[in-house]
């Protein structure tokens, strides 16, 4: 059917977008197969833990005996393989719950080792490798951090990762790339590290960001090697439903450190009121399978469409996806500037809203953000962002309809053509 009754798109962006998406016809098959298996895997664990109405209501106070809660931890332990899970509304991002289990797992005089070169910058001052020093960083709790530089593809130096994990309490992977061109690791190269941590510490814990990732393949770090990981609930694993929370998946003694941490020692996973929040993450967690295949063929659509106006993108079409994150490396500000204001036209939300660059803390560069999302910064539905830098590359992620994440990208397109920065 003709969209053009709703939205005017140049007739031939339309022809260019549908030879584009004749050329995604294998990655979307592949994409496909695999949100059949995972939520395959996901109903499973539903059934297999008995969750009824009744997980759906909330507690107040203290939370003792909250039957959604628990059972909510056991759906995603199962369907992640782990050994137990901690998931909760109260994890407020996902640099918090990844903040949670650094200090549930590391004490005094411990050595943390990043593998994949240095963590996302809101870690920075949790780490302790910047910020004003007495601000209850790691390093003020007298923790080591070091991280093993990536080869110049992006790739992890497995031999340097043999060797520079001796003496570390933890083994930190970051699945996907952050403000990078470095690609996002597939469960393949996960295993590779694990193994090479293995190999160089077999007492290391090995814990993964797996934010972006939840859904990309058919198994997850913890199925791969991996002792503990961590994600958000407004990315891929709350499935554009959830409103917020995170989550902490893995061995069982680890998951009970970080439970203690989170709420206090002693009482760990017992206590914590829901306030009625259980159902939306049961529900999200069910729809994310579909949800992330969403997004992965909103991601491989755009990087369809923008190889054939010329651009380089990452992960080029065909390669596989560790994450849902698309580069395209636009080449000068006008084009990115253009990209994120047409991705903002083309959201259900505040589409009339035009973004502009601005100094954001934390960052030496402007930086723009385009986002129309039902869930304020959920990076599961259709946003672009970008520091204004060489080379000008843009980070494009989510998509919880193919529909609309489609239409946003064809906005990103006819907004560049109608400032002539390209020609179709």
């Amino acid at each position: 059917m003709n969209i053009s009754e709703f939205f005017k798109f140049d007739e031939k962006l339309m022809v260019l977008a549908e030879a584009a998406e004749s050329d995604c016809q294998s990655d979307f098959r592949r994409i496909d197969e695999i949100a059949a298996y995972n939520g395959a895997k996901v109903l499973a664990a539903f059934q297999k833990n008995r969750v009824t109405e009744t997980c759906f209501y909330g507690s107040t106070g203290y939370g003792y005996g909250d039957q959604g809660r628990d059972v909510l931890d056991r759906v995603f332990a199962d369907a992640f393989g782990a050994e137990d899970a901690l998931v909760r509304h109260n994890f407020v991002s996902g640099t918090h719950a990844l903040t949670v289990a650094l200090f549930g797992i590391l004490r005094t005089g411990d050595k943390i080792v990043s593998i994949t070169g240095k963590p996302y910058d809101t870690l920075d001052e949790v780490l302790g490798i910047s910020g004003n020093p007495g601000g209850g960083s790691l390093m003020d709790y007298g923790v080591k951090y070091s991280h093993i530089e990536l080869l110049p593809d992006g790739t992890p130096d497995y031999a340097m990762i043999e060797k520079g994990v001796a003496g570390a309490k933890v083994a930190y992977i970051q699945r996907s790339r952050g403000y990078s061109l470095r690609p996002a690791y597939t469960m393949e190269q996960m295993r590779k590290m694990t193994e090479a941590v293995r190999k160089g510490n077999p007492d290391a814990i090995i814990m993964v960001d797996n934010c972006y990732g939840e859904f990309v393949e058919d198994t997850e770090p913890t199925q791969n090697g991996a002792d503990i990981m961590i994600g958000s609930l407004i990315k891929n694993a709350g499935g554009g439903i959830a409103r917020t929370g995170g989550y902490i998946a893995g061995r069982a003694d680890l998951v009970e450190l970080c439970a203690y941490r989170l709420t206090c020692v002693g009482m760990g996973k017992e206590v914590g009121c829901t306030l009625g929040m259980s159902r939306e993450m049961f529900l999200g967690f069910f729809h994310a399978p579909d949800c992330v295949a969403n997004a992965l063929k909103t991601a491989t659509f755009a990087a369809a469409l923008f190889q054939r106006l010329g651009f380089e993108c990452s992960p080029k079409l065909g390669e596989k996806r560790g994450d849902i994150v698309e580069a395209i490396c636009l080449g000068n500000e006008m084009n990115l500037i253009a990209f994120c204001q047409g991705i903002q036209m083309g959201s259900p939300i505040d589409s009339y809203v035009v973004p502009e660059p601005w100094d954001m803390p934390g960052y030496s560069n402007q930086v723009i953000m385009a986002a129309g999302a039902f869930t304020m910064g959920a990076s599961i539905e259709l946003s672009a962002d970008a520091p204004l830098r060489e080379p000008f590359a843009v980070w494009m992620q989510g998509g919880i309809t193919y529909t609309s994440g489609r239409i946003g990208i064809l906005f990103a397109a006819q907004k560049m053509k109608e400032q002539g920065l390209i020609e179709l």
